[in-house]
Protein backbone atom coordinates (compact mmCIF):
# COMPACT_ATOMS: atom_id res chain seq x y z
CA UNK A 1 0.00 0.00 0.00
CA UNK A 2 0.70 3.51 -0.20
CA UNK A 3 0.86 6.02 2.77
CA UNK A 4 -0.01 9.64 2.12
CA UNK A 5 2.78 12.34 2.07
CA UNK A 6 1.13 13.81 4.67
CA UNK A 7 1.29 10.81 6.99
CA UNK A 8 4.35 10.26 6.02
CA UNK A 9 5.67 13.44 6.86
CA UNK A 10 3.96 13.02 10.44
CA UNK A 11 5.81 10.25 10.80
CA UNK A 12 9.20 11.38 9.82
CA UNK A 13 8.11 14.41 12.36
CA UNK A 14 7.73 12.05 15.35
CA UNK A 15 10.84 10.20 14.66
CA UNK A 16 12.93 13.02 14.84
CA UNK A 17 16.14 11.22 14.18
CA UNK A 18 19.08 12.36 11.13
CA UNK A 19 19.84 10.76 8.80
CA UNK A 20 18.97 7.89 5.83
CA UNK A 21 15.71 5.81 7.54
CA UNK A 22 16.69 2.91 6.07
CA UNK A 23 19.88 3.29 7.85
CA UNK A 24 17.89 3.69 10.92
CA UNK A 25 17.22 0.85 13.10
CA UNK A 26 13.94 1.50 15.39
CA UNK A 27 12.83 -1.05 17.98
CA UNK A 28 9.07 -1.68 18.06
CA UNK A 29 7.39 -2.29 21.32
CA UNK A 30 4.63 -4.85 20.05
CA UNK A 31 2.23 -6.06 22.29
CA UNK A 32 -0.30 -7.69 19.69
CA UNK A 33 -2.68 -4.85 19.60
CA UNK A 34 -3.89 -2.85 17.32
CA UNK A 35 -1.93 0.60 18.17
CA UNK A 36 1.30 -1.26 18.66
CA UNK A 37 0.69 -3.11 15.26
CA UNK A 38 0.20 0.17 13.49
CA UNK A 39 3.10 1.69 14.70
CA UNK A 40 5.37 -0.72 13.68
CA UNK A 41 3.28 -1.01 9.84
CA UNK A 42 3.76 3.43 9.82
CA UNK A 43 7.69 3.22 10.48
CA UNK A 44 7.88 -0.05 8.29
CA UNK A 45 6.24 2.03 5.48
CA UNK A 46 8.22 4.89 6.50
CA UNK A 47 11.35 2.96 5.24
CA UNK A 48 13.14 2.49 8.85
CA UNK A 49 14.94 -0.42 9.96
CA UNK A 50 12.30 -1.82 12.08
CA UNK A 51 12.45 -4.66 14.43
CA UNK A 52 9.51 -5.87 16.56
CA UNK A 53 9.77 -6.75 20.32
CA UNK A 54 6.91 -8.60 22.46
CA UNK A 55 7.35 -9.62 25.85
CA UNK A 56 5.92 -12.37 27.82
CA UNK A 57 5.08 -10.99 31.31
CA UNK A 58 2.82 -13.60 32.72
CA UNK A 59 1.90 -17.48 32.84
CA UNK A 60 0.83 -18.22 29.10
CA UNK A 61 -1.08 -21.18 29.97
CA UNK A 62 -3.51 -19.10 32.19
CA UNK A 63 -3.51 -16.03 29.36
CA UNK A 64 -3.93 -17.73 26.30
CA UNK A 65 -7.77 -18.18 26.36
CA UNK A 66 -8.33 -14.43 27.74
CA UNK A 67 -9.77 -11.56 25.76
CA UNK A 68 -8.58 -8.14 25.77
CA UNK A 69 -5.50 -8.86 27.37
CA UNK A 70 -1.92 -7.97 26.58
CA UNK A 71 1.30 -9.15 26.40
CA UNK A 72 0.99 -13.10 27.20
CA UNK A 73 -0.93 -15.84 24.98
CA UNK A 74 -2.77 -14.82 21.61
CA UNK A 75 -0.96 -11.69 22.09
CA UNK A 76 2.00 -12.97 21.21
CA UNK A 77 1.01 -15.01 17.88
CA UNK A 78 -0.95 -11.56 16.71
CA UNK A 79 2.34 -9.94 17.13
CA UNK A 80 4.45 -12.59 15.49
CA UNK A 81 1.45 -12.44 12.31
CA UNK A 82 1.50 -8.78 12.00
CA UNK A 83 5.44 -8.91 11.60
CA UNK A 84 5.13 -11.58 9.55
CA UNK A 85 2.88 -9.59 7.36
CA UNK A 86 5.75 -6.42 7.41
CA UNK A 87 8.27 -8.50 6.78
CA UNK A 88 10.29 -7.68 9.30
CA UNK A 89 12.31 -8.80 11.96
CA UNK A 90 10.24 -10.26 15.97
CA UNK A 91 11.45 -11.74 18.68
CA UNK A 92 9.92 -12.74 22.07
CA UNK A 93 11.52 -11.98 25.36
CA UNK A 94 10.31 -13.82 28.83
CA UNK A 95 10.55 -11.38 31.52
CA UNK A 96 8.09 -13.68 33.56
CA UNK A 97 10.56 -13.32 36.04
CA UNK A 98 10.93 -9.72 35.83
CA UNK A 99 7.48 -9.21 35.42
CA UNK A 100 6.62 -10.83 38.88
CA UNK A 101 9.59 -9.38 40.96
CA UNK A 102 8.63 -5.48 39.85
CA UNK A 103 5.28 -5.72 39.19
CA UNK A 104 2.98 -8.02 40.40
CA UNK A 105 4.77 -8.60 44.18
CA UNK A 106 5.22 -4.90 44.43
CA UNK A 107 1.16 -4.68 43.51
CA UNK A 108 -0.08 -7.32 46.53
CA UNK A 109 2.47 -5.60 48.86
CA UNK A 110 1.34 -1.88 47.95
CA UNK A 111 -2.43 -3.22 48.76
CA UNK A 112 -1.73 -5.11 51.87
CA UNK A 113 -0.25 -1.92 53.23
CA UNK A 114 -3.36 0.72 52.56
CA UNK A 115 -2.46 2.13 49.23
CA UNK A 116 -3.82 1.48 45.71
CA UNK A 117 -1.28 0.90 43.57
CA UNK A 118 -0.84 1.69 39.50
CA UNK A 119 0.84 -1.91 38.49
CA UNK A 120 1.12 -0.45 34.41
CA UNK A 121 3.11 2.87 35.99
CA UNK A 122 5.05 0.69 37.80
CA UNK A 123 5.50 -1.97 34.53
CA UNK A 124 6.19 1.06 32.51
CA UNK A 125 9.03 2.45 34.79
CA UNK A 126 10.48 -1.13 35.50
CA UNK A 127 9.89 -3.52 32.52
CA UNK A 128 9.41 -1.86 29.79
CA UNK A 129 10.92 1.33 29.84
CA UNK A 130 13.74 0.03 31.79
CA UNK A 131 14.81 -3.28 30.87
CA UNK A 132 12.99 -3.64 26.78
CA UNK A 133 14.51 0.26 26.42
CA UNK A 134 18.28 -1.91 27.20
CA UNK A 135 17.32 -4.75 24.77
CA UNK A 136 16.41 -2.06 21.94
CA UNK A 137 19.84 -0.20 22.56
CA UNK A 138 21.75 -3.84 22.80
CA UNK A 139 20.22 -4.10 19.16
CA UNK A 140 21.85 -0.58 18.00
CA UNK A 141 18.56 1.18 17.84
CA UNK A 142 19.01 4.25 17.70
CA UNK A 143 15.27 5.08 19.35
CA UNK A 144 12.39 2.69 20.96
CA UNK A 145 9.04 3.63 19.45
CA UNK A 146 5.21 2.41 21.29
CA UNK A 147 1.94 2.59 20.44
CA UNK A 148 1.16 5.04 23.59
CA UNK A 149 -1.03 7.68 22.69
CA UNK A 150 0.82 10.70 23.69
CA UNK A 151 3.84 12.99 22.01
CA UNK A 152 7.58 13.93 22.17
CA UNK A 153 9.09 16.65 20.89
CA UNK A 154 12.48 18.48 20.61
CA UNK A 155 12.82 20.93 23.77
CA UNK A 156 13.40 24.69 21.99
CA UNK A 157 16.39 25.49 24.21
CA UNK A 158 18.59 23.38 21.72
CA UNK A 159 19.51 21.33 24.80
CA UNK A 160 19.13 17.94 22.69
CA UNK A 161 16.25 16.60 25.05
CA UNK A 162 13.11 16.18 24.38
CA UNK A 163 8.91 17.14 26.15
CA UNK A 164 6.75 14.82 27.16
CA UNK A 165 3.52 15.95 25.54
CA UNK A 166 -0.27 15.02 25.56
CA UNK A 167 -1.77 13.68 22.83
CA UNK A 168 -3.94 15.05 19.84
CA UNK A 169 -6.74 12.80 21.37
CA UNK A 170 -7.41 13.55 24.59
CA UNK A 171 -9.92 10.58 24.59
CA UNK A 172 -7.27 8.25 24.42
CA UNK A 173 -4.33 10.34 26.31
CA UNK A 174 -1.66 7.59 28.08
CA UNK A 175 0.38 10.43 30.04
CA UNK A 176 -1.03 9.35 33.23
CA UNK A 177 0.71 5.99 33.23
CA UNK A 178 4.19 7.52 31.67
CA UNK A 179 4.64 9.96 34.18
CA UNK A 180 7.49 8.07 35.60
CA UNK A 181 9.53 7.96 32.16
CA UNK A 182 12.95 9.44 33.21
CA UNK A 183 14.69 12.14 31.02
CA UNK A 184 16.84 9.74 29.25
CA UNK A 185 14.07 7.55 28.60
CA UNK A 186 12.34 10.12 26.88
CA UNK A 187 15.25 11.35 25.04
CA UNK A 188 15.38 7.67 23.93
CA UNK A 189 11.58 7.10 22.89
CA UNK A 190 9.11 7.81 20.03
CA UNK A 191 5.60 7.52 19.93
CA UNK A 192 3.90 7.95 16.72
CA UNK A 193 0.43 7.82 17.08
CA UNK A 194 0.31 10.97 18.91
CA UNK A 195 -0.97 13.13 16.57
CA UNK A 196 -3.41 10.65 15.69
CA UNK A 197 -6.77 9.20 16.89
CA UNK A 198 -7.82 6.16 17.62
CA UNK A 199 -9.88 6.08 14.67
CA UNK A 200 -7.33 7.04 12.78
CA UNK A 201 -5.16 4.78 13.81
CA UNK A 202 -7.79 1.68 13.22
CA UNK A 203 -8.29 3.13 9.64
CA UNK A 204 -4.59 2.74 9.26
CA UNK A 205 -4.03 -0.64 10.67
CA UNK A 206 -6.96 -1.78 8.04
CA UNK A 207 -5.48 0.46 4.68
CA UNK A 208 -2.48 -1.74 5.52
CA UNK A 209 -4.19 -5.42 5.74
CA UNK A 210 -3.38 -6.32 9.04
CA UNK A 211 -5.24 -8.63 10.77
CA UNK A 212 -6.22 -7.14 14.06
CA UNK A 213 -7.44 -4.07 12.45
CA UNK A 214 -10.62 -4.42 14.45
CA UNK A 215 -9.21 -6.23 17.74
CA UNK A 216 -10.67 -4.77 20.92
CA UNK A 217 -8.82 -2.81 23.45
CA UNK A 218 -7.37 -4.86 25.95
CA UNK A 219 -8.95 -3.41 29.48
CA UNK A 220 -8.37 -3.86 33.30
CA UNK A 221 -4.85 -5.15 34.48
CA UNK A 222 -3.17 -7.50 32.54
CA UNK A 223 -2.43 -10.27 34.94
CA UNK A 224 -5.67 -9.69 37.06
CA UNK A 225 -8.54 -12.02 35.72
CA UNK A 226 -11.78 -10.10 34.92
CA UNK A 227 -10.93 -7.41 38.01
CA UNK A 228 -10.89 -9.85 40.60
CA UNK A 229 -7.48 -7.93 41.78
CA UNK A 230 -8.67 -9.30 45.48
CA UNK A 231 -8.12 -12.86 44.73
CA UNK A 232 -4.79 -12.58 42.82
CA UNK A 233 -3.37 -10.64 46.16
CA UNK A 234 -4.84 -13.20 48.38
CA UNK A 235 -3.42 -16.13 46.68
CA UNK A 236 0.17 -14.15 46.79
CA UNK A 237 -0.10 -13.48 50.54
CA UNK A 238 -2.75 -15.24 52.61
CA UNK A 239 -2.74 -13.14 55.32
CA UNK A 240 -4.25 -11.15 52.73
CA UNK A 241 -7.92 -12.24 54.32
CA UNK A 242 -7.27 -11.18 57.93
CA UNK A 243 -10.16 -10.07 59.33
CA UNK A 244 -10.38 -6.84 61.24
CA UNK A 245 -13.15 -3.87 62.28
CA UNK A 246 -14.72 -1.49 60.15
CA UNK A 247 -14.91 2.04 62.10
CA UNK A 248 -17.17 5.02 61.92
CA UNK A 249 -15.02 7.95 62.42
CA UNK A 250 -16.59 8.70 65.35
CA UNK A 251 -14.82 5.81 67.01
CA UNK A 252 -17.77 3.22 66.78
CA UNK A 253 -17.62 0.12 65.38
CA UNK A 254 -20.25 -1.04 62.81
CA UNK A 255 -19.36 -4.30 61.81
CA UNK A 256 -16.18 -6.67 60.43
CA UNK A 257 -14.57 -7.16 56.99
CA UNK A 258 -12.48 -9.98 55.32
CA UNK A 259 -9.50 -8.18 54.14
CA UNK A 260 -8.63 -4.38 53.97
CA UNK A 261 -7.46 -5.08 50.29
CA UNK A 262 -11.31 -5.59 49.32
CA UNK A 263 -11.50 -1.71 50.33
CA UNK A 264 -10.00 1.81 48.11
CA UNK A 265 -10.60 5.30 49.51
CA UNK A 266 -13.92 6.80 48.28
CA UNK A 267 -15.60 3.36 48.08
CA UNK A 268 -19.55 3.30 49.07
CA UNK A 269 -20.73 0.10 47.76
CA UNK A 270 -19.93 -3.62 49.35
CA UNK A 271 -19.29 -2.07 52.94
CA UNK A 272 -21.72 -4.41 54.26
CA UNK A 273 -22.69 -2.44 57.07
CA UNK A 274 -26.20 -0.86 57.86
CA UNK A 275 -26.34 2.83 58.34
CA UNK A 276 -29.12 5.35 58.15
CA UNK A 277 -26.59 8.22 55.81
CA UNK A 278 -24.21 7.15 53.31
CA UNK A 279 -20.79 6.17 54.28
CA UNK A 280 -17.57 6.32 52.40
CA UNK A 281 -14.65 4.73 53.18
CA UNK A 282 -12.03 7.39 54.20
CA UNK A 283 -8.92 5.69 55.39
CA UNK A 284 -7.50 2.42 55.87
CA UNK A 285 -5.17 1.56 58.71
CA UNK A 286 -3.17 -1.55 57.02
CA UNK A 287 -1.56 -2.18 60.61
CA UNK A 288 -4.34 -2.65 62.74
CA UNK A 289 -6.48 -3.83 60.00
CA UNK A 290 -9.18 -1.29 60.16
CA UNK A 291 -10.85 0.18 57.08
CA UNK A 292 -12.48 4.15 58.73
CA UNK A 293 -15.94 5.01 57.05
CA UNK A 294 -17.29 8.20 57.26
CA UNK A 295 -19.74 10.75 55.24
CA UNK A 296 -18.95 12.33 51.95
CA UNK A 297 -17.82 15.19 52.78
CA UNK A 298 -14.46 13.37 55.21
CA UNK A 299 -13.22 12.33 51.70
CA UNK A 300 -12.37 16.21 51.07
CA UNK A 301 -8.55 16.70 50.70
CA UNK A 302 -6.72 19.65 49.32
CA UNK A 303 -3.25 18.93 50.11
CA UNK A 304 -0.67 15.69 48.88
CA UNK A 305 2.37 14.56 49.47
CA UNK A 306 4.21 12.69 46.75
CA UNK A 307 7.42 10.62 46.73
CA UNK A 308 9.32 9.13 43.79
CA UNK A 309 8.86 11.94 42.22
CA UNK A 310 10.21 12.08 38.33
CA UNK A 311 10.62 16.06 37.40
CA UNK A 312 10.67 16.72 33.45
CA UNK A 313 9.62 20.22 34.15
CA UNK A 314 11.58 23.44 34.83
CA UNK A 315 13.69 23.93 38.03
CA UNK A 316 15.06 27.35 39.60
CA UNK A 317 18.51 27.80 40.04
CA UNK A 318 19.44 25.49 43.09
CA UNK A 319 18.31 22.64 41.28
CA UNK A 320 14.72 22.81 43.22
CA UNK A 321 11.38 22.17 41.39
CA UNK A 322 9.75 26.17 40.96
CA UNK A 323 7.13 26.92 43.32
CA UNK A 324 4.03 27.32 40.47
CA UNK A 325 0.71 26.95 39.21
CA UNK A 326 0.27 24.03 37.37
CA UNK A 327 -2.50 21.24 36.55
CA UNK A 328 -2.24 17.86 38.16
CA UNK A 329 -4.49 14.34 37.55
CA UNK A 330 -4.93 12.65 40.38
CA UNK A 331 -6.59 9.52 38.40
CA UNK A 332 -6.16 8.87 35.06
CA UNK A 333 -9.77 9.01 34.01
CA UNK A 334 -10.32 12.56 35.52
CA UNK A 335 -9.58 15.84 34.18
CA UNK A 336 -6.20 17.95 35.28
CA UNK A 337 -7.69 20.41 37.81
CA UNK A 338 -5.28 23.10 38.64
CA UNK A 339 -3.27 23.45 41.54
CA UNK A 340 0.02 24.59 43.15
CA UNK A 341 3.39 22.69 43.67
CA UNK A 342 6.30 23.33 46.07
CA UNK A 343 9.06 21.38 46.57
CA UNK A 344 9.43 21.62 51.00
CA UNK A 345 11.95 20.15 52.42
CA UNK A 346 12.50 16.47 50.83
CA UNK A 347 9.11 16.29 49.92
CA UNK A 348 6.65 17.78 47.09
CA UNK A 349 3.71 19.17 48.05
CA UNK A 350 0.85 19.67 46.08
CA UNK A 351 -2.07 21.69 46.51
CA UNK A 352 -5.64 21.60 44.94
CA UNK A 353 -7.29 25.04 44.23
CA UNK A 354 -10.79 23.56 44.46
CA UNK A 355 -9.73 20.26 47.10
CA UNK A 356 -11.22 16.92 45.83
CA UNK A 357 -12.70 13.87 47.32
CA UNK A 358 -11.53 10.56 47.16
CA UNK A 359 -7.83 10.91 46.77
CA UNK A 360 -5.93 7.69 47.08
CA UNK A 361 -1.97 6.72 48.42
CA UNK A 362 -0.39 4.79 46.15
CA UNK A 363 -2.25 6.61 43.34
CA UNK A 364 0.07 8.72 40.71
CA UNK A 365 -0.19 12.69 41.00
CA UNK A 366 0.53 13.56 37.63
CA UNK A 367 1.55 17.22 36.82
CA UNK A 368 0.63 19.05 33.59
CA UNK A 369 1.77 22.84 32.75
CA UNK A 370 -1.86 23.55 30.94
CA UNK A 371 -5.02 21.47 30.53
CA UNK A 372 -5.63 19.54 27.15
CA UNK A 373 -3.75 18.29 24.23
CA UNK A 374 -0.23 19.56 23.56
CA UNK A 375 0.57 20.06 26.99
CA UNK A 376 3.89 19.48 28.64
CA UNK A 377 4.00 17.03 31.23
CA UNK A 378 6.00 17.87 34.14
CA UNK A 379 6.35 14.75 35.52
CA UNK A 380 4.67 13.69 38.79
CA UNK A 381 4.74 11.17 41.47
CA UNK A 382 2.99 8.77 44.16
CA UNK A 383 0.59 10.02 46.97
CA UNK A 384 2.09 9.10 50.05
CA UNK A 385 -0.07 11.41 52.16
CA UNK A 386 -3.11 13.50 52.38
CA UNK A 387 -4.65 16.54 54.37
CA UNK A 388 -7.94 18.78 54.40
CA UNK A 389 -5.03 21.40 56.28
CA UNK A 390 -1.73 22.12 55.32
CA UNK A 391 -0.32 20.04 58.04
CA UNK A 392 1.55 17.73 55.53
CA UNK A 393 5.36 16.80 56.64
CA UNK A 394 5.70 19.35 59.47
CA UNK A 395 9.29 17.88 60.48
CA UNK A 396 10.50 19.09 57.24
CA UNK A 397 12.10 22.18 57.14
CA UNK A 398 11.46 24.93 54.48
CA UNK A 399 15.57 24.71 52.96
CA UNK A 400 17.40 21.38 52.64
CA UNK A 401 18.82 19.25 49.47
CA UNK A 402 17.42 17.34 46.65
CA UNK A 403 17.98 14.39 48.39
CA UNK A 404 14.89 11.53 48.71
CA UNK A 405 13.41 12.84 45.71
CA UNK A 406 13.56 10.20 42.73
CA UNK A 407 15.24 11.04 39.60
CA UNK A 408 15.27 14.74 39.73
CA UNK A 409 17.94 15.65 37.04
CA UNK A 410 20.69 18.24 38.17
CA UNK A 411 20.36 21.75 36.87
CA UNK A 412 21.39 21.88 33.69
Amino acid sequence: MHLGDNILDLIHRSIGLAGEPAATRVVVAMSGGVDSSVTAGLLKHAGYDVVGITLQLYDHGQAVQRKQACCAGQDIHDARRVAAMLDMPHYVLDFESRFRTAVIENFADSYLAGETPIPCVTCNQTVKFADLLGRARDLGAAALATGHYIKSAARADGSGHRDLLTPADMNRDQSYFLFATTQEQVDYLRFPLGALTKQEARQLAADMGLTIADKPDSQDICFVPEGGYARVIERLRPDAAAPGDIVHLDGRVLGQHSGIVNFTIGQRRGLGIGEGSPLYVVALDAPARKVIVGPHEALLRRYIELRDVNWLGPMDQDGRIEDMAVYVKIRSTRPAVPARIAQRGDSVIVTLDDGDFGVSPGQACVIYQQPGADSRVFGGGFIVKTSVDDDLTPEHSTSGSNEGLAHLPPVA
